[in-house]
């Protein structure tokens, strides 16, 4: 039996995860934690965490996301994405077991590619967002280079929290039409599913790495809140394209945010469906 711990378990992808490994039948110990259980910045909150779960795999799927509000708060988007990583990690070095998978982000790169971005692309964060998660990945590989994991996702939404599509849920209600940007493509990647991978990563005893987590395919914001328009049964014309450059936010934004899946063939996995499926299946279960 494997002991998992998933830190950030109230969030989209810890919710999940603790909600598929306690829904197996005869299946591993998992203990989700959260503030104030848990305090990444705390040296003494993660041991004593640790302590308790005595975990074999850890997934550390907590983040400072608001990327907007990073700008001016770096120091702080630091402190939990990339020096939590980085004293969770050193936690586990000084025990003689423990995984960790790193949860991580598109925004360590800069979007400017032409495709899909290998998992071995060198990152080049443009936004405090980015820079902090990226510190995080180099102090996991740093610490732990024989039993860390870093797993990439973009366009997370889930049942716990909110996310892009209740969002346009909302609007749909709202409002005749919709602006939605059409110049910047990612995947749109159901919480679930990426549970779902991230536990069969781990069960594959595959090597430490990199991993890209996101549903198969492509598609812009306009692209995904016309599908999710679609599925709500309203008409999806009434989502309108617009450019980034009517909408500036104060961080950067990737204009290309696909992630390549390579990483998964080299070790026997089936990369995560297309995005077009999950969001079907979800569907039903993000309506308010």
């Amino acid at each position: 039996m494997t002991r998992w711990l998933i830190i950030g378990a109230n969030g989209q992808l810890g919710h999940d995860l603790v909600d598929v490994l306690t829904g197996e039948e005869d299946g591993d110990l998992v203990v989700g934690m959260d503030l104030p259980v848990i305090d990444l910045t705390d040296p003494d909150s993660i041991a004593a965490a640790l302590a308790d779960a005595d975990p074999d795999v850890v997934v550390n799927a907590a983040a400072y996301t608001a990327v907007d509000a990073a700008e001016e708060n770096e120091e702080l988007a630091t402190a939990v994405n990339g020096l939590g990583p980085e004293l969770l990690a050193q936690a586990l070095a000084v025990r003689p077991h423990g995984l960790l998978i790193q949860v991580s982000t598109d925004y360590v790169f800069d979007g400017s590619a032409n495709g899909p971005y290998p998992e071995d692309a060198e990152p080049a964060p443009q936004s405090a967002y980015g820079r902090s998660k990226a510190a995080g990945e180099k102090a996991v590989f740093r610490l732990l280079p024989n039993r860390g994991y870093i797993v990439r996702t973009a366009w997370l939404y889930g049942v716990n929290g909110s996310n892009f599509v209740r969002t346009m849920l909302r609007l749909e209600r709202e409002r005749d039409t919709v602006s939605v940007v059409d110049d910047q493509v990612g995947q749109p990647t159901w919480s679930r599913d990426l549970a779902r991978a991230i536990i069969a990563l781990v069960r594959s005893d595959a090597p430490p790495g990199i991993y890209h987590g996101t549903n198969s395919g492509q598609t812009s914001w306009c692209g995904f809140a016309q599908a999710i328009f679609e599925e709500a049964g309203a008409d999806p014309g009434r989502v309108l394209p617009t450019t980034t450059e009517h909408f500036p936010r104060p961080a950067p934004r990737p204009a290309n945010s696909v992630l390549g899946h390579d990483g998964w063939a080299v070790v026997g996995l089936a990369p995560m469906r297309p995005w077009q499926e999950a969001l079907q299946e979800a569907f039903p279960l993000l309506q308010d």
